[in-house]
């Protein structure tokens, strides 16, 4: 079964590639059919096979030559990994399918966040129907009207918590930041939706400083923030039930 997952995996990257490259320019992701950017040669579905056509054409294109991009090879390996970490995590369950399509349309987020600083209301208002259709479904399963109330609660507290900040911060946080944290905060709900925004922050100052002293950015270069809040957003959903635990035992134990 997790070779099956790996493969899955795999396959949904190589999709994941036709959005990082064409929702930014308004295009569809359905026709034409895949093509080099470099000559416009439609591809093959030899040309197509994850990670084995990369290899065997040597990163290049097969018509014209021109170097195809790592990250085409990156992006089908990190969703492959995911998916197999989510099955592991959660086994073949309706949990299963929420989040490997949550983590997808992340990993295309934070890819074009970080090459175009823009999150696409396209994609935020797929995570948010997504989620409002999961929530119905394991409210009707299992009858978790709480789960429901929280997801709601969520959503509005995050999504007011960073259209505060964007006012007092005049700007230095983008409005695709607060529609992104508000459709997480559903997924999560109020507590763990919080302890994504601590975490976000954390890592975001690390990261931060490490470019400024690397002198990879400087002062006035714009970093992106959605990352970030994907990055506590994945800890917390593997991890969020022993980090509040352990908070909870260290202070009020």
């Amino acid at each position: 079964m997790q070779i099956i997952i790996l493969i899955y995996g795999l396959i949904i990257g190589s999709f994941l590639n036709v959005c990082i490259y064409r929702i930014p320019r308004e295009e569809s992701i359905i026709f034409p059919s895949s093509h080099c950017p470099n000559c416009g040669t439609s591809l093959k579905w030899c040309d197509l096979v994850p990670v084995f056509s990369f290899i065997v054409q040597r990163g290049k294109c097969r018509y014209c030559g021109e170097k195809i991009s790592l990250q085409y090879l990156k992006i089908e390996l990190l969703n492959a990994i995911i998916y197999l970490f989510i099955y592991i995590q959660f086994g073949f369950t309706l949990k299963f399918l929420f989040y490997t399509v949550i983590f997808s349309l992340l990993i295309v987020i934070t890819v074009i966040d970080l090459q175009h600083m823009i999150i696409p209301d396209i994609l935020i208002i797929f995570i948010l129907t997504l989620s409002i259709i999961y929530k119905i479904l394991t409210f009707l399963l299992y009858n978790n009207s709480l789960d429901l109330l929280n997801s709601i609660g969520g959503l509005v507290l995050s999504g007011l918590l960073f259209t505060l900040i964007i006012i007092l911060s005049r700007g230095g946080m983008g409005e695709g930041d607060v529609t992104l944290i508000a459709s997480l905060g559903f997924i999560l709900g109020i507590k763990k939706i919080f302890l994504t925004i601590f975490l976000s922050f954390i890592f975001g100052a690390i990261i931060s400083i490490f470019l400024l002293i690397m002198k990879i950015k400087d002062r006035k270069d714009p970093i992106p923030f959605g990352p970030f809040i994907i990055l506590g957003f994945s800890i917390v959903v593997f991890w969020g039930e022993q980090l509040i635990n352990w908070y909870k035992n260290i202070f009020f134990t």
